[in-house]
């Protein structure tokens, strides 16, 4: 880059947006020039108005950015990234992207429009392309682009690979999802210490559409989405972060698809070039653990600084074809890492 792509975070003071401020830390393309937030934090420093709660400390860069209200006006950039609550972001992105500036969006509220990429690029990069049918459809000189819920993440990413190899016709997957991924404070301790929550509030919902929408096929402007059946359960669990998801499959080819076909198929799964060298681009994008016991979230997540998705215990289902489990970091591929990796694919295929 000639010089750094100005950019501006959406919710800055909440979990995901702390993880936007650590991974734009002396980024290679984009430099962070507004911080915005809730009115009760607007005027202040962003060291005063935010209770850091990650592990890395906070960039010194933040530390002393006065928090600017969350307008077009206030945060002046090229791209946006959103880390606003549903309700919140279904009313202000869209203003950004009227105002010519190309939101990376957390939120689900524009997810299913058709018009709108729901993107992990190392699966569906083509996707991206949506944006001329959106700025056509909606009058946007910016645009608006989503990565989808950090659960069905890893799981999508894993199941591309089998897909493009054997056909991939039903899905059922079990998810142990993060405290993290219900932000800050997220689950109270007297519900999740000694416990399991089993269920999760339109997660299932999500889990079962969205990898459809990002495994299927964009043909003149419109996504078909992918002929694949999924049921999902989605639990709670007491881990920091690093969502598990235990995923039975039936597979069109089935005869072919033996246990150490697969794990090849997984482990050499490579992105389309477009996607493959970008800063943030996963690397690998897969690892496949051999150990009876792996991944563990503890252990695993933070496998390529968090971007990686890993698999292990790949195994013959008894009921289906192939069973495994797939972890993937949150907060990192899951939420900030995600949406960063959706910008630098805008800026690398100039639609910015």
């Amino acid at each position: 880059m000639p010089s750094p792509i100005p950019v501006a975070i959406l919710g800055a003071t909440g979990s995901v947006g702390q993880r936007f401020i650590s991974l734009l830390d002396n980024h290679p393309w984009f430099k962070v020039v507004a911080l915005a937030a809730s009115d009760r934090s607007v005027g202040q420093k962003y060291s005063q108005a935010t209770r850091w709660i990650l592990n890395e400390p906070m960039p010194d860069y933040a530390k002393d950015m006065i928090v600017v209200p969350a307008t077009v006006e206030a945060a002046q950039a090229k791209i946006v990234f959103s880390a606003l609550h549903n309700e919140i972001a279904k009313d202000l992105e869209p203003q950004f992207a009227r105002a010519g500036m190309a939101v990376c969006s957390n939120a689900s509220s524009y997810r299913r429009d058709e018009d709108v990429p729901l993107l992990l690029p190392e699966i569906n990069a083509d996707h991206i392309h949506l944006v001329t049918q959106q700025r056509k459809n909606k009058n946007y000189s910016g645009c608006i682009v989503t990565n989808p819920n950090c659960t069905s993440t890893g799981l999508t990413i894993a199941l591309k690979a089998l897909d493009d190899a054997f056909g991939v016709k039903k899905v059922f997957a079990v998810s142990l999802q993060a405290l993290s991924g219900a932000g800050y404070p997220g689950v109270a301790s007297l519900d999740i210490a000694d416990n399991v929550i089993p269920n999760i509030k339109g997660e299932e919902e999500k889990v079962e559409w969205e990898p459809r929408k990002m495994l299927g096929k964009l043909d003149n402007g419109k996504i078909a989405l992918a002929d694949i059946q999924f049921s999902a359960h989605t639990t709670r669990v007491a881990v920091t972060d690093g969502h598990l998801v235990c995923a039975s499959v039936e597979l069109a080819s089935h005869a072919q698809a033996d246990v150490q076909t697969a794990e090849a198929i997984l482990r050499d799964f490579s992105p389309v070039e477009s996607a493959r060298e970008l800063p943030s681009s996963p690397r690998p994008v897969i690892q496949v653990r051999e150990e009876a016991d792996r991944p563990q979230p503890r252990l695993d997540r933070l496998t390529g600084n968090g971007m990686t998705t890993v698999v292990g215990r790949i195994r013959r289902d008894p009921i289906l074809d192939l069973k495994f489990v797939v972890l993937s970091h949150n907060t990192i591929r899951g939420a900030a890492g995600g949406s960063i990796y959706n910008a630098e694919l805008l800026v690398s295929e100039n639609l910015l």
